[in-house]
């Protein structure tokens, strides 16, 4: 929506629209970054869970490298010009966490070797 077409919606309604209805860039920058955080632990897990509840122990590890399907989500918002900052900020989220995950999982390993 562009500037002209918001103060025409606001102008008829008589009220004005919230920021985060401009498209505020901080605004896709946190939920974007966030989302990402939550996207990297929570879809795994829950798809183990889901599978776990479905099938026995041995077919749900076969089938749990298609959970990188769930990559197709960040990769399609990249896509569109309206999401693209959203789906930045959402990798950003993802690898961020990532490398901490690993990092830390590392350290505790070395030290629980090392002990």
């Amino acid at each position: 929506m562009e500037t002209g077409q918001v103060d025409e919606v606001e102008d008829r309604s008589g009220e004005s629209l919230g920021w985060w209805h401009h498209s505020h860039p901080t605004f896709a920058g946190i939920t974007g970054f966030f989302a990402g955080m939550l996207y990297v632990t929570a879809v795994p897990g829950a798809f183990v869970g889901i599978l776990r509840l479905l099938f026995s122990y041995e077919t749900a590890e076969k089938l749990f490298p298609f959970v990188l399907l769930a990559l197709v989500l960040p990769i399609a918002l990249l896509v569109k010009r309206k999401t693209r900052r959203f789906a930045q900020f959402m990798f950003v989220g993802m690898i961020v966490t990532a490398m901490v995950v690993l990092g830390v999982a590392s350290l505790v390993l070395y030290f629980m070797v090392d002990a």
